[in-house]
């Protein structure tokens, strides 16, 4: 990896040999004596008018100069610790010489008093100059130190791109810091070499290029301005800084940047998810914030990677009062903290509470009267919950039962449920337990609009794959074995998943509350699935590192339950447009909602009796698509 000043700083931390330091004292002081002789010259002075004279004064200069550093150990004397009490060794070291000087003039029939006025003036102007020399090195030192400290603090860096964004950028950074522009990147060769906004502009086609400028400039990173550069250069220059171990970094637009901008330019380091990055989201805002605006809004399972995102989304759209519900005592600590600190102005309260328990969620319902409810709490690792069906059971069937009924009870007048990918065609105890959910969900909303049940409560569910980052989730754990040297484990080479990060699904989850879809199931286009060995593979280049050197890749095999693909949510076979393009509307199996709470409170009672066998029958009899997979369930499929 390349280092800021490694250039400026190769000597910085080194110390002059003692040898160099004796030649450098014996030529300052020799070269002082020479001085001295040429002044008496032109003062006239007899004695140095003769060439003996001038050879003896030389030579015993010379010889008597070294004999003293010699003796004194001068050199020993490290350049940079020189402090005033050494500069009385050097005055011994040079009236020492002018002894053995005088002593070598007196044998020779040359000491005269002129010429002893000539040895005082020596001896004092060689400790004058030996100290000095050592004093202007010092201030020099510090001063080269200096330099190289501050090119550490301020990362040399060139900006992706020519475009108004990335000047823009550059302009800013004009005076920052931490960040000093050396250029600008472009693949147009027409104005390679030119200069925008002062900033030469390079073009960079193959590796060797880049890589000599990087040398040449002691380059930290490159930044880019948009997310759709970073994907589109990310076999090229992203790649490129990947292999040179220079940071590749990203800054927010413009306009998303208040106040003094070489200050607050939050540029920050390229994350896996810009580079699986899509087409930005288009939301409705002004609709959105208009439905929540002044409501009393309830998320459970607000400390999850998708509740508190909901949160923090929410707490901008001026709503009354956020009710917070989760049973994690710590991340619910942490999310109180955070919407403290960002939105001191936000009315909000956190209850510690378990959906499976009606008297608490009764408790939040009696107090708060929630206009609207984002239903997120619910159990999500796979593997765990083929290991612990119950508890899957009474958390992601048993509460949401437990939530929509608090919804009609209370009159809510919208009811969001976080669904999954994994609810078509369920092959594990998670998928097939909210696909239940969805169907209990639905049925009831179905149920009130026929005028069969009193209530007036919306529901809308909405589906999504894989959220990058959430808690637990692969690239959180990838980036923990990287930090750790390896290995990165992958189940399957072929192993692929739709992701979407948790902010763009949080957003189609606010576009959908708002659309004409209640009592339907919303599915999100996720975009083009991702292959998990490439993924981590990018993630260790991104880490500066290579795959398969620097950290080993082991696959490990399906774990149970596990699909080698997910299904595909929202093709034109099994889906309905809506108004929004990135929303559609699931073609599903629709259930009486009598047969939904049969099937729900047996679930209940079989899971609480902890009657595994006999549950997961029923659940694959209500759900006959859930077909187990790698699982010790797949002896209940039917055959």
């Amino acid at each position: 990896m390349f280092r800021v000043g490694k250039n400026l700083d190769k000597y910085s931390t080194k110390f002059l040999s003692r040898r160099k330091v004796f030649l450098m004292d014996l030529a300052i002081s020799t070269v002082v004596s020479v001085v001295v002789a040429i002044i008496a010259f032109l003062l006239d002075v007899e004695d140095v008018f003769s060439r003996s004279f001038d050879i003896i004064w030389g030579v015993s200069a010379l010889v008597g100069s070294a004999l003293m550093f010699f003796l004194l150990k001068t050199n020993a004397i490290i350049i940079r610790h020189f402090s005033f009490k050494d500069s009385f060794l050097f005055g011994a070291a040079s009236f020492g010489k002018a002894v053995l000087m005088a002593i070598a003039l007196f044998f020779s029939r040359c000491l005269t008093p002129e010429v002893i006025v000539m040895l005082i003036v020596d001896a004092s102007l060689s400790m004058v100059a030996l100290c000095s020399v050592r004093l202007l090195m010092i201030y020099v030192f510090d001063a080269y130190k200096a330099r190289v400290r501050e090119l550490e603090r301020r990362s040399r860096v060139m900006i992706y791109g020519v475009n108004d964004k990335a000047v823009a950028t550059a302009t800013r950074l004009r005076g920052a810091k931490r960040y000093e522009v050396v250029g600008l990147i472009s693949n147009n060769h027409q104005i390679k070499d030119t200069l925008i906004a002062d900033q030469r502009v390079y073009c960079f086609d193959e590796a060797k290029s880049f890589e000599a400028e990087v040398r040449r400039m002691s380059l930290r990173g490159v930044i880019f301005t948009a997310e759709r550069d970073v994907v589109a250069e990310q076999d090229k220059i992203v790649r490129y800084c990947s292999e040179l171990g220079i940071k590749v970094l990203i800054a927010p637009a413009v306009d998303e940047v208040t106040g003094n901008p070489a200050e607050h330019l939050r540029i920050r380091n390229i994350r896996i998810e810009d580079l699986l990055g899509r087409d930005e989201i288009q939301i409705s805002l002004d609709a959105i914030k208009a439905n929540f605006r002044d409501k009393v809004v309830l998320v459970t399972g607000c400390a999850g990677s998708i509740g508190s995102e909901l949160c923090r989304q929410l707490a901008g759209f001026g709503i009354r009062r956020l009710v917070l519900y989760d049973n994690a005592e710590t991340p619910m600590h942490n999310l109180r903290l955070e919407l403290e600190e960002h939105f001191p102005e936000l009315d909000f309260v956190p209850i510690i509470g378990d959906v499976r328990q009606p008297p608490r969620l009764d408790f939040a319902f009696r107090t708060h009267h929630p206009q609207v409810v984002f239903h997120a709490a619910a159990y999500k690792h796979v593997p765990l919950m083929e290991e612990n069906p119950c508890e899957a059971v009474l958390v992601n069937v048993f509460g949401t039962r437990n939530v929509a009924d608090k919804c009609i009870e209370y009159g809510v007048e919208k009811m969001v449920m976080i669904s999954t990918d994994k609810a078509v065609n369920p092959t594990n105890i998670m998928g097939c337990t909210k696909r239940l959910a969805e169907i209990y969900v639905q049925s009831l909303g179905k149920e009130i609009a026929s005028g069969k049940l009193a209530g007036k409560t919306q529901f809308v569910t909405t589906r999504f794959g894989n959220v990058l980052g959430s808690n637990g989730s692969v690239i959180p754990r990838f980036r923990e074995q990287i930090e750790h040297g390896g290995p990165v484990t992958v189940t399957d080479p072929n192993i692929t998943r739709y992701f979407m990060t948790i902010p763009e699904a949080c957003r189609l989850v606010m576009e959908a509350a708002t659309l004409p879809t209640e009592n339907r199931i919303c599915v999100f286009d996720m975009g083009k699935p991702v292959k998990i060995d490439t993924l981590a593979r990018r993630m260790i280049e991104l880490a500066g590192l290579v795959p398969g050197q620097d950290i080993e890749i082991i696959y490990t095999g399906l774990r149970p339950g596990e699909k080698l693909y997910e299904e595909v949510l929202s093709n034109k076979e099994n889906t309905e447009k809506t108004s929004h393009d990135r929303i559609r509307i699931a073609r599903v199996r629709e259930y009486d909602y009598a047969d939904a709470v049969k099937a729900v409170s047996e679930l209940e009672t079989l899971a609480r009796a902890v009657q595994i066998p006999d549950m997961v029958r029923l659940m694959k009899e209500v759900v006959p698509e859930y077909i187990s997979n790698n699982s010790r369930f797949e002896e209940f499929d039917k055959k």
